[in-house]
């Protein structure tokens, strides 16, 4: 896949690549954080896998948390996304297999906390990652970009390279308020970068059934955004929170719990979402 280098009215980049081979670039974000966005990108990943996806998840969060949930160890990291987005290296010597059959990594490090003055100074700041991914011939049907905790230059370059955005929002009270703020981001960005960017969907995570307001902010965030949320739900759920400790998604370390269960259907109406997007 060899992209050519085009640029707008603007004067801004565009990447075009083959349409047949350019993997779908989803971004998982939300500027709060424990809002189950790392968990849902890992297990996501995986469940788009198991039905013989090939899937790449690109690390953006400085924690490194998806890294350390598939087990890749920080010793193992040598090529990381800040060499991509700092050094301009090729992506493909940043991929790790992981333990999941047709799931790769790109790791992050602690080196990325630094990246967002870095980038400042560069020229095309916001498209470092963009460029990254595009101009390799990756093989993958998705690429997942697991964004960091706030609306900055990475989530920025996160935002530029996607195609589409899928939001986690945390069952809670003022998840409305948070959406609202991602959704005008999201918007800002469409107008002045990546004018193809959508928003794929909202996912309801940490839903507790015996809590009221669980419901009623399902109920609310339904009633704004209307067939944009996802009918799945992800439920609290022990196992799901004690599987990044071992270095596995939730769905390889007891795929019979209700967190794995949850997750593959999500897997599963996305990808009927993403076929229609693309029939």
């Amino acid at each position: 896949m060899t992209p050519l280098a085009e640029t707008d009215a603007l004067d801004r980049p565009i990447l075009v690549a083959d349409i047949d081979t350019r993997p779908r670039v989803l971004a998982v974000a939300n500027q709060k954080g424990g809002v189950g966005k790392t968990t849902t990108t890992v297990n996501l990943a995986t469940a788009m896998a198991a039905t013989h996806k090939k899937v790449l998840i690109i690390d953006l969060d400085p924690q490194g948390n998806a890294s350390t949930g598939l087990g890749i160890e920080r010793s193992a990291r040598q090529l990381t996304t800040y060499d991509l987005l700092l050094s301009d290296a090729p992506i493909e010597e940043a991929i790790q297999p992981t333990i999941v059959p047709g799931l790769s990594v790109v790791p992050s490090s602690v080196d990325l906390s630094g990246a967002e003055l870095e980038l400042i100074d560069l020229e095309e700041r916001e498209y470092r990652l963009a460029k990254a991914v595009r101009r390799a011939g990756l093989g993958f049907d998705y690429v997942l970009i697991d964004c960091p905790p706030a609306l900055g230059l990475l989530t920025l370059n996160a935002l530029c390279a996607a195609d589409a955005v899928l939001v986690p929002l945390q069952c809670e009270y003022y998840a409305l308020e948070g959406l609202s703020h991602l959704v005008r981001t999201i918007d800002r960005v469409k107008r002045a970068f990546n004018t193809d960017l959508e928003i794929q969907g909202v996912v309801l995570t940490m839903y507790d059934r015996r809590n009221n307001l669980s419901d009623m902010v399902a109920a609310d965030v339904r009633e704004h955004f209307g067939d944009k949320v996802y009918r799945t739900v992800i439920p609290r759920n022990v196992r799901v929170s004690e599987a990044p400790s071992h270095g596995k998604p939730v769905l390889v370390y007891d795929w019979r719990c209700a967190g794995s269960q949850a997750y593959i259907h999500l897997a599963s109406e996305i990808l009927r979402r993403e076929r229609k997007v693309n029939a």
